[in-house]
């Protein structure tokens, strides 16, 4: 697994690395497809702002987060990146599910125009 962080306006000390890693570890337990991260930590007009990217089956995810303090503000982008990929594995289990075929059934009038009623 590979997270790489970056911040722009913020420094990224080790203790923001080990918050951010620890975050990710419920959703590496749930998604054990998923590859890496990118997390872009900024601080612009006294708001941290967190994005985070990822690819998961084939499909790029992405969640933002922002708040005054920085550990809220990764909270959040967390959170709602773990509820955009467990939207994306249930439209993906989803289409693994056959779909109801219709069937129409007989209309009386269709069966009369068959029979042979001249007998």
């Amino acid at each position: 697994m590979k997270i790489q962080i970056s911040g722009h306006h913020v420094d990224v000390t080790p203790s923001v690395r080990a918050h951010v890693e620890e975050k990710f570890s419920k959703i590496i337990k749930h998604f054990p497809g998923l590859i890496g991260f990118d997390v872009i930590i900024a601080k612009e007009h006294g708001q941290h702002q967190v994005d985070i990217r990822t690819n998961y089956e084939g499909v790029a995810v992405a969640a933002s987060g922002d708040d005054e303090v920085m550990y809220p503000a990764i909270a959040v982008a967390v959170k709602k990146l773990e509820t955009a990929l467990k939207h994306r594995k249930g439209q993906l289990k989803a289409d693994l599910h056959e779909k109801p075929s219709c069937t129409t059934p007989p209309i009386a009038h269709e069966i009369i125009q068959e029979m042979d009623l001249s007998k």
